[in-house]
């Protein structure tokens, strides 16, 4: 594969303790330690009340990702492209279903049916921004922001226009959280850009490789990275973060991996 170039116009991040890529900067660039504490998430208000009131995790933090890095980039949401990535979609809408299969009622709620499809997010964000423009919906196991970023840059050298990428995961319950332990959720998101602009971040060359995937050099971070699929990205960011120019490798599909040069 030859190497695909986006630039980045905005950014959206939350995690345990990471409130937003405001905040999440200064924990990537050493200024403040990270504390892990519950998701804080703003009030998804740009869906009307009735989808709001249905709308599960992944759902919220997926429409919070988003319309941070809207705003980041200064971006009109109902005209990007967009791309969702999750490893497992809303995993406690999941976990209630089987559990409502697995029991002596087994009927199942409609909300909870049509929140269990994997582009549910991708439909959410559509109904709140109008959007009308193309949607991509995937997952890659642990691989799931390579292969959302490999898509959405694919999308913008393709079509010359701004994509909206947002890869995020949530956390399976037990019995499930034995079987995939992902202790928190997690979400980054990108407006990419195929020039750069007067927002433009940083610019990406992104390709295939058969190196090893990088750690990141903050232990509290690392124990993230190693532990929740979307934050295998976080030397990605620690990079942009600190406006630094250099080499990542982060994990896609356990070789090939790819490898992101970064020009600040």
């Amino acid at each position: 594969m030859s190497s695909v170039l986006a630039h980045i116009d905005g950014i959206g991040l939350f995690g345990p303790g990471l409130n937003g890529w405001k905040h999440a900067r200064q924990i990537l660039t050493g200024q403040l330690p990270l504390v892990v504490a519950p998701l804080q998430l703003p009030v998804a208000d740009a869906l009307p009340a009735a989808e709001r009131r249905r709308a599960g995790l992944a759902v919220k933090l997926s429409m919070a990702l988003g319309f941070e890095a809207i705003a980041d980039a200064g971006a009109d949401a109902t005209k990007l492209a967009s791309v969702f990535s999750s490893t497992g979609g809303d995993c406690d809408n999941c976990h209630n279903l089987l559990t409502t299969l697995a029991s002596d009622d087994r009927a199942v709620s409609p909300t909870r049916f049509h929140n269990s499809v994997h582009n549910a997010p991708a439909g959410y964000w559509s109904i709140a921004t109008a959007c009308m423009a193309a949607s991509t919906s995937l997952c890659a196991y642990d691989g799931t922001f390579a292969a959302a970023l490999l898509e959405a840059a694919t999308q913008v050298r393709a079509s010359d226009q701004l994509c909206l990428m947002v890869a995020f995961d949530s956390a399976y319950p037990e019995p499930l959280y034995s079987f995939r332990p992902i202790p928190y959720p997690f979400g980054i998101a990108m407006v990419l850009s195929p020039h750069k602009t007067a927002t433009t971040k940083v610019s990406l060359n992104i390709a295939l490789t058969t190196a090893d995937a990088m750690p990141i050099d903050q232990s509290e971070l690392e124990k993230l990275r190693a532990t929740i699929p979307t934050a295998r990205a976080l030397p990605l960011m620690q990079l942009i973060a600190r406006a630094e120019s250099g080499s990542v490798v982060i994990e896609y599909l356990n070789k090939p991996n790819l490898v992101i040069e970064v020009s600040a």
